[in-house]
């Protein structure tokens, strides 16, 4: 197979200082909004040919700066730690920076890219595709064949096996000599000595997509550790720059870039553990205009420390296209330990899609649909009223941050320090406390965050068009509407709005999905008319996953937002909804979901190590009143 036939050209389808808004409300201000009252568990629990390419993998000597870049429009300020704080992180930094160490890590590296552009390359029969989710997966017999190394009598067992040969006379392998029968991958399994019978899991996945990019600009995203934290905070809890053993040199040039690092990975649920891994990351150009980027854990290496969690060659294979675009193969291959994920959410984990390449290559074009709507000269689609260009600017800053934080604060990062609630029924009911002192996006103090996932059998498209609605804060379950031609109920679900009237005032489109916008929500008072509140929410969905965030901001940090203030000094919490399908489907409209419900709130008398129990019991009756009501709205519908 020639490079052409898999990169043929196609188009894609696709100031005001320190003032503070009011970011969340307490929870005796909640509770007073009216009481629901605890529930029990059952309530709450609802051509494989690929074409010879010489590739030159020394560093090069002399490069050209390639175009860079700029942080200056993709949001908000990333923390990145540049200190080395953890001891395993500065043995791995002492080990890999030894000389005959650096070595093996550039071999290591080498080979990996080689792999990785093989894998994205590759058709039948070494990728097969699941009909029922429209995904690919590796073959794990095909793998074995084309990067393991298996003795010639286990490939002949191999053969016999396809063909469907009787078996009565295959060798009993309690008798055979292990160096005659011998198979050794490059990227070894993780040991399970300790946990006999509990093998661990292989998830393979592959997604190809268009991005609006330049290739030198994505190849930078992926190598440059702040970008590349900005990009995907969706996927990336925390991640650090351990040593970079080659480099061009050059500014923005990251041709023959060699570096370890350490990174976490999460999916938008606490009941899923963060995946953390010590890898090498690789770039090179392959060609004018064709990049790679590998990743290879160093487990292999260095047996420190233990982790449940490898990344056998993953990355892309970049090709830029002549209309500016780019053809984004991405491919992912791990080796993980799933045994402590929750019984609701393994069909999911496990079937490679929770991590899945598809996550990878979506978060990139939602990043372009991003950038593309920051820089838009055209004006917002509104019924009410306009917003400035600078008003647009603040406000979708705004936007990333709270969805960043969002997805950072409902993951189970080790950053999260989850606790279980100590009520009966309700052990799925997790919280945290998180402490800000000199944040200026933050509310000062102590906050609490409680989050819980439930499975419901409905289509998670059919729960984003519930939940996104900002009408449906207040409306009661009696009262119908049509919305995208799909009939639901409006519900009431948020308390602060209770008994009182919202609209939609304005809107700004994100994406070419109808419900992919940041809007601003207004909150009224039913008697006096009088405006309580803004709620500023952002709603996304794509194939992987749908997401409603929001926060309450009142009316003074709302009006300097929209004159174009700074978005960094506008204090908020984020709370609201994630929703994955409970197992991958190639049809959104079919299927159940996992919807994730997260509060955050502010609390005076909490602490790290106490949280009153009235809190506690506020909470779990509005987030046990918020699943059941829409439970019953959606098992409702069409009544």
């Amino acid at each position: 197979m020639k490079f052409s036939e898999n990169f043929e050209e196609r188009e894609p389808s696709h100031e005001v200082s320190n003032f503070v808004g009011v970011s969340a409300a307490s929870s005796s201000g909640i509770a007073n909004g009216g009481q629901l009252g605890l529930n029990t568990r059952e309530e709450l629990q609802m051509d494989s040919s690929i074409s010879q390419i010489e590739v030159d993998m020394r560093i090069p000597q002399h490069a050209t700066p390639s175009q860079q870049v700029s942080l200056e429009n993709m949001g908000s300020n990333v923390q990145v730690a540049s200190n080395i704080s953890r001891a395993s992180d500065l043995l791995m930094a002492v080990t890999s920076s030894a000389e005959v160490n650096r070595m093996k890590i550039s071999e290591l590296a080498s080979e990996a890219m080689e792999e990785l552009t093989k894998l994205a390359l590759a058709r039948e029969p070494l990728w097969q595709c699941d009909i029922e989710s429209n995904t690919e997966f590796l073959s794990d017999i095909e793998y074995l064949r084309e990067f393991g190394h298996i003795s010639t009598s286990l490939i002949e067992i191999i053969r016999m096996v396809e063909v469907g040969d009787s078996q009565s006379d295959l060798p009993r392998f309690g008798s055979i000599n292990n160096s005659e029968f011998s198979m050794e991958s490059e990227y070894r399994p993780i040991s399970t000595t300790n946990q006999p019978g509990k093998p661990v899991s292989l998830e393979s996945s592959r997604a190809i997509d268009y991005v609006k990019m330049k290739a030198v600009n994505i190849v930078q995203l992926l190598m440059d550790l702040k970008q590349w934290l900005l990009v995907f905070p969706n996927i990336v809890s925390r991640a650090k720059v351990v040593g970079v053993l080659s480099s061009t040199r050059f500014e923005g040039n990251y041709d023959g870039t060699l570096q370890v690092m350490t990174a976490e990975f999460h999916a938008p649920t606490p009941l899923i553990p963060a995946r953390e891994s010590y890898f090498a990351r690789y770039s090179k150009q392959l060609d004018r205009g064709m990049w790679v980027v590998v990743d290879v854990s160093l487990e292999k290496l260095f047996q420190f420390p233990s982790t449940n969690f490898r990344r056998q060659p993953s990355g892309c294979l970049i090709q830029e296209m002549s209309n500016g675009c780019s053809k984004v193969i991405w491919v992912e291959h791990v080796e993980v330990d799933n045994r402590m994920v929750h019984n609701m959410c393994k069909p999911l984990v496990s079937s490679g899609f929770a991590f899945s390449a598809k996550r990878w290559v979506s978060t990139l074009v939602r990043q372009c649909e991003w950038l593309a709507t920051l820089n838009s000269t055209s004006p917002p689609t509104s019924d009410c009223m306009f917003v400035s260009r600078a008003g647009r600017k603040s406000l979708l800053k705004l936007s990333e941050r709270m969805m960043r934080s969002f997805v950072a604060d409902i993951s189970a990062s080790t950053e999260n320090k989850w606790r279980a609630l100590p009520v009966f029924g309700a052990e799925d009911v997790k919280v945290t406390t998180k402490t800000s002192l000199n944040d200026p996006g933050k509310p000062p103090g102590t906050t609490l965050l409680f989050a819980t996932s439930v499975h419901l059998p409905v289509p998670r498209t059919q729960i984003y068009n519930l939940l996104r609605n900002g009408e449906s804060r207040i409306m009661v379950c009696t009262v119908h509407l049509k919305f995208d031609n799909v009939p639901l109920k409006r519900i009431q679900w948020d308390m602060m709005s209770y008994e009182k009237d919202t609209r939609e005032i304005a809107y700004i489109a994100t994406g070419d999905h109808p419900g992919n916008r940041v809007s601003i929500i207004e909150v009224e008072n039913g008697v006096t008319k009088e405006i309580e509140v803004f709620y500023f929410q952002e709603s996304y969905t794509d194939s992987n996953g749908s997401y409603i965030v929001y926060a309450p901001i009142d009316q003074f940090a709302m009006s300097a937002l929209l004159d174009g203030a700074n978005p960094d000094h506008v204090a908020i919490l984020a709370s609201g909804f994630s929703i994955l399908p409970d197992r991958p489907m190639a049809n959104d409209e079919s299927g159940g979901s996992l919807l994730t419900l997260a509060l955050h709130i502010t609390e005076g008398g909490a602490t790290e190590e106490y949280i009153p129990p009235q809190t506690v019991q506020n909470i779990l009756n509005i987030i046990a009143g918020t699943v059941i009501q829409i439970t019953e709205v959606l098992s409702n519908d069409g009544e």
